[in-house]
């Protein structure tokens, strides 16, 4: 694993339980390739220290991973990437997050009167600056 700026990395100003916010961060991080499959994750007490959260609010993060299949644990070993953890993840964001933003900017469009053309067009060419900066 890799060292960070923990202090960053959660928002405790945001509406979004710190739970949700340990989970999401650890997806980035299996999505991102800085955790592969089969690799070990920080315990909970190893997050709770490290974003001096209660470890019980870790532990509700890692178990929401392990009942989303991402991660599995091993007895006495700890927490371990699956192996089809990428794909569950982007499957996951594709159908929650992704059509709910979707939704939103439709939504948003319609009141302003955007029509689709325009929308598909707004959205092309953001894709393609998005692309350009990776």
């Amino acid at each position: 694993m890799h060292k960070v700026r923990w202090e960053d990395l959660l928002d405790h100003a945001s509406n979004k339980p710190i739970y949700i916010q340990i989970a999401e961060w650890l997806e980035n991080e299996i999505l991102s390739g800085r955790v592969e499959a089969g690799e070990k994750i920080y315990s909970q007490y190893q997050l709770a220290d490290r974003f001096n959260i209660n470890p019980a609010t870790a532990a509700k993060g890692l178990n929401l991973l392990a009942e989303e299949e991402i991660v599995h644990k091993r007895r006495g070993l700890g927490m371990f990437v699956e192996e089809k953890a990428v794909n569950i993840i982007k499957e996951k964001r594709k159908n929650k997050t992704l059509k709910r933003m979707l939704r939103e900017i439709v939504k948003e469009a319609n009141y302003l009167d955007v029509s689709m053309d325009e929308l598909s067009e707004m959205l092309r060419k953001i894709h393609e600056e998005e692309r350009e900066e990776e």
